[in-house]
């Protein structure tokens, strides 16, 4: 039985429990804003991979907000359709290094599912370190599993709980967006979304607690967030997902409770919005 211990995971630690009955692989890749992809180059996958497809499957169908945190019971029956069980070991991982899979691991945090973590590096760290890979994902099983999700409701928050924290100085709005889009001199990538920042947020662009796709050290990390220790932090980005790197590198640094803005600067700043930017 693999019990994990770190939310971040090395590659040669899931090597080591590569074959542990209650282990459970996703791939919660998703294109990062602003790259190009060959399309031409023949996908790439860890062995024993399950799809978490965060993006278009795995999320709230009823909103025009990209891939908002669904329901528990839509959450519950698609984690299930992966044969995931209460028991089960989570590693996830994406083909950028650590991009897509700390919004996935978030994910499951908040449904309650405290076994699981984030392949440190990724797919192009397993790679770099010579392990076999797969160019085909594993299909869904014909069992379900017995997850059930048990939703804390303090993982994620919305626009109102975030609009009443704005003049709160206990809290520190943390935005992981690059610089140049967080001061509005580059446009948003998003039709409709308007520049600049919540008003008086601060900006750690989500790049500054990587090196390479691979997470910072711990004590990198917590001189990072040192200046914010004293705060309660909340995470923001574009659309929720950056926002779960420094999530991830907030609790390697040492820091728990703290919340995501599931719908992030795409719903802050809508063409339909009418809160605060600065």
């Amino acid at each position: 039985m693999f019990k994990i211990t770190n939310s971040l995971i090395s590659v040669q630690t899931l090597a080591e429990n590569f074959y542990a009955e209650n282990l459970i692989i996703l791939d919660a890749s998703m294109k990062p804003v602003g790259f190009s992809v060959n399309t031409a180059e023949a996908p790439i996958y860890i062995p024993n991979s399950l799809r978490f497809d965060f993006d278009n499957e795995i999320k709230d169908h009823n909103t025009s907000l990209p891939h908002m945190m669904p329901t528990p019971e839509f959450f519950t029956d698609e984690i299930q359709k992966l044969g995931i069980n209460q028991d089960s070991a989570i590693v996830v991982y994406d083909h950028v290094g650590i991009y897509a899979s700390p919004r996935a691991w978030w994910m499951f945090r908040a449904m309650g599912h405290e076994q699981v973590a984030v392949l440190d590096g990724g797919l192009p760290a397993w790679i770099k370190a010579g392990f076999e890979t797969t160019n085909q994902l594993e299909e869904k099983p014909n069992t379900r599993g017995n997850f059930v999700a048990k939703p804390q409701t303090d993982l994620f928050v919305d626009s109102s709980y975030v609009l009443k924290t704005i003049e709160d100085s206990h809290f520190a709005i943390l935005d992981a967006r690059a610089e140049e889009r967080f001061k509005g001199v580059e446009p948003e990538p998003r039709a409709g979304v308007k520049r600049g920042h919540i008003p008086n947020a601060k900006n750690i662009p989500f790049a500054n607690v990587l090196n390479n796709g691979i997470m910072k050290s711990n004590s990198d990390l917590q001189t990072i967030f040192e200046k914010y220790k004293n705060n309660k932090m909340l995470f923001s980005c574009g659309t929720g997902v950056t926002a779960c790197i420094l999530a991830l590198a907030a609790e390697q640094a040492g820091y728990k409770k703290f919340p995501v803005y599931d719908g992030s600067w795409t719903e802050w700043a809508s063409a339909s919005s009418n809160l605060p930017i600065e």
